[in-house]
């Protein structure tokens, strides 16, 4: 049988056979995350905490108000865990196509209950984030104040039957300043947006650590139960409030 044999100088694994679409949405973004990493001398702590398989709510802060976070996180988990996580994220980025596209390749689906839910009874994990843009788009004055948490992700958790595993990211405040949260009260009403001070990141050391795994002891039916829901959500919202001053206390100065 004749045997396949490369073209001289053709490099079967190399850039050359890679398509557009895996070249700008897969090779580049990596290549530049891993860059980030170094730039932040990223530390990552507990992703022995994260499922390898089935559905899991990863639940972390919001914060820097350039979605650095669910960039960095989604980077982590595929490489520490070895998983392809579902990163919900703002609905800005699915207004246009040209924006939703790259989004989409990215492994970003915009965060409603319903791509959550999906997503879960499917057995993936998802990356989530409680606080949603009321985090992300905090004046810096107020950073590391998590802000009140919204209840879809045990909502989600109940519905599916997964576990939630809470997740703490230090540096992103002071990587980007934010001075202002300012709100649409005519156009998109309801929605905010940030008032930045720096565009190009600001080099501060980024700790990641995950937290152990909540198990929730409920039925699928507790979902309807308002009360139970607000008071999970609360309790998990001041463990990782005390995780988060406990990681500031140890660390010192953000830059060094």
């Amino acid at each position: 049988m004749k045997k396949f044999l490369p073209k001289p100088n053709e490099k079967i694994f190399g850039l050359k056979s890679l398509d557009r679409d895996t070249l700008i949405y897969r090779v580049l973004p990596r290549f530049l995350l891993e860059i980030l990493r170094k730039y932040f001398r990223l530390e990552v702590e507990g992703a022995e905490n994260i499922p390898r398989r089935g559905a899991v709510i990863i639940a972390p802060n919001h914060s820097g108000y350039s979605g650095f976070d669910a960039f960095l996180l989604g980077h982590v988990i595929q490489e520490e865990a070895k998983r392809v996580p579902r990163v919900l994220t703002h609905h800005f980025w699915f207004l246009t196509e040209t924006t939703a596209i790259p989004a989409q390749k990215m492994g970003f689906t915009e965060a409603t209950y319903e791509n959550g839910l999906n997503a879960l009874k499917k057995g993936n994990a998802i990356v989530l984030f409680p606080e949603g843009e009321q985090g992300n788009f905090k004046p810096t004055t107020e950073r590391y104040q998590l802000q009140e948490f919204k209840r879809g992700f045990v909502r989600m958790a109940l519905e599916a039957g997964c576990p939630i595993v809470p997740a703490i990211v230090l540096g992103a405040e002071e990587t980007h300043i934010n001075l202002k949260k300012l709100k649409f009260t005519k156009f998109l009403k309801g929605s905010v947006i940030p008032l930045p001070l720096n565009v190009l990141p600001l080099p501060a050391k980024w700790r990641i650590r995950f937290l152990e795994p909540i198990e929730l002891p409920y039925k699928a039916s507790s979902v309807n139960d308002a009360e139970l829901v607000h008071d999970i959500a609360q309790d998990i919202q001041e463990k990782m409030q005390a995780a988060v001053e406990e990681e500031i206390a140890k660390r010192g100065n953000a830059f060094l």
